[in-house]
């Protein structure tokens, strides 16, 4: 919560100082914005992902407040060639979705629709296939239903409570530190089988959650749509030996051109953090043949950076318009140094 609160009267700050016109500098050419889950929200006491989910009303709010400040909406794969245009050409601001949630059908494609906004969707084989589960969502069914439960994080087996949203928290938080510091694979099943014993079955939250080859290919139809590669299991990839982070690659976008018959130029890096993705998969990428490869680290494009490109996170904490100015502008990173 400090955090956050913290991250809050950054952006409070940085949204003064933008509008009254100081450290204009800091826009730069234009801005990449990262989404996950776009739906209405259902309020619930614990809500490990709610960062990940943003209302279609602040979506189509946040396009209107970038619309009147002057943005243009273009596809991500265009990036390139407006960063190379003279100075002083109007920002652009381009969108991505990750993972491929049914809601981006649902409820985001109305608003980019209504705002004729171009937008990418990043697949991920083994989600649209339902052949591999999403590990944050499944804990947040299985924390907030069972009780209590028995795990072994590798010192043996511990028994914990979860009566309460601070012990659920600390639950997950457990979970993931786990997933991000051992196998993935083997945690992310052991994670399975724990749910499983409790009732739960995670590839049913995937394929409830999920877009299926079907959506993908009617919404890969769309004028305003593109579809990129997402790996096959959404693992960590620099931490995966180099071949088999290569196949994961390749086969999410053998994937998608199979489902949709347009092979994907474009791939977004699982997590996108400094750990997850590194000069080795940027490598792998270009020798695949993609053209362009996001991550979720925090920065505004620059013709420096147009093979590995940073983005800005509409996140769900933060569901102000005058945020997405802030964000927009670019001082928040300045702030931070970056």
């Amino acid at each position: 919560m400090g955090k956050r609160l913290a991250i809050g009267a950054g952006l409070e700050f940085s949204w003064l100082l933008a509008s009254v016109g100081l450290m204009r500098e800091a826009r730069g050419r234009g801005v990449v914005f990262t989404l996950h889950h776009v739906r209405p929200h259902v309020a619930q006491a614990f809500e490990p992902n709610a960062h990940l989910e943003i209302t279609p009303g602040f979506l189509d709010a946040a396009l209107r407040r970038l619309r009147r400040e002057g943005y243009r909406f273009v596809p991500l794969d265009q990036v390139p060639a407006l960063l190379a245009e003279p100075e002083g050409a109007k920002p652009f601001a381009a969108f991505t979705l990750d993972d491929g949630y049914s809601n981006n059908l649902e409820h985001a494609l109305p608003v980019f629709e209504r705002h004729q906004a171009p937008f990418t969707v990043f697949v991920a084989k083994g989600f649209a296939e339902g052949s591999h589960s999403i590990w944050w969502e499944t804990l947040a069914v299985l924390l907030r239903q069972a009780p209590e439960i028995r795990f072994d994080f590798g010192h043996g087996m511990e028994r914990l409570v979860l009566d309460s949203p601070q012990q659920q928290w600390h639950a997950f938080d457990r979970f993931a530190a786990y997933i991000h510091g051992s196998d993935e694979a083997r945690a992310v099943a052991a994670i399975d089988l724990l749910a499983r014993e409790n009732g739960i079955e995670p590839t049913d939250i995937v394929r409830e959650l999920v877009m299926g080859p079907g959506e993908l290919q009617w919404l890969a139809a769309h004028p305003l749509a593109t579809l990129g590669a997402h790996t096959i299991s959404h693992r960590a990839l620099a931490r995966l030996p180099e071949a088999e982070a290569r196949i994961e690659m390749q086969v999410s976008a053998d994937y998608v051109e199979a489902v949709t018959g347009i092979r994907p130029g474009t791939i977004a890096y699982p997590y996108g953090t400094p750990a997850a993705a590194t000069a080795r998969e940027a490598r792998i990428a270009r020798n695949l043949g993609f053209t362009l490869a996001v991550t979720t680290q925090p920065g505004l494009p620059s013709a420096r950076l147009t093979g590995y490109l940073p983005r800005i996170s509409l996140n769900g904490f933060y569901q102000k318009r005058r945020y997405v100015s802030a964000l927009a502008s670019g001082i928040p990173l300045k702030l931070m140094g970056r």
